[in-house]
């Protein structure tokens, strides 16, 4: 390793290991949880302007997808386990 790669890859540890303790953490709720929203974020969202308003069809068809691949993976991991080896296309 070269003397200037050396000197730059300590120099960007060093930068970036300050910027881990650069917040002090006064307006924390609880250690760790310092999230803030933004002024004039409302306290409820439900009716807001910041409200997703998603659609229920869309919501049960992502619900359904998730639910057939679990089944997949389900059948997936019993075929390897009685096989031995994981095969993708298993039916």
């Amino acid at each position: 390793m070269t003397p200037q790669r050396t000197l730059f890859l300590t120099a960007a540890g060093l930068l970036l290991s300050g910027a881990a303790f650069a917040y002090d953490g006064t307006n924390c709720k609880a250690p760790g949880d310092c999230w803030e929203a933004k002024p004039g974020y409302p306290e409820k969202v439900a009716g807001s302007k910041y409200d997703p308003k998603h659609d229920p069809v869309e919501l049960r068809k992502n619900e359904d997808a998730v639910k057939a691949m679990e089944a997949r993976n389900a059948k997936r991991l019993e075929a390897a386990q009685k096989t031995g080896s994981f095969n993708f296309n298993v039916k």
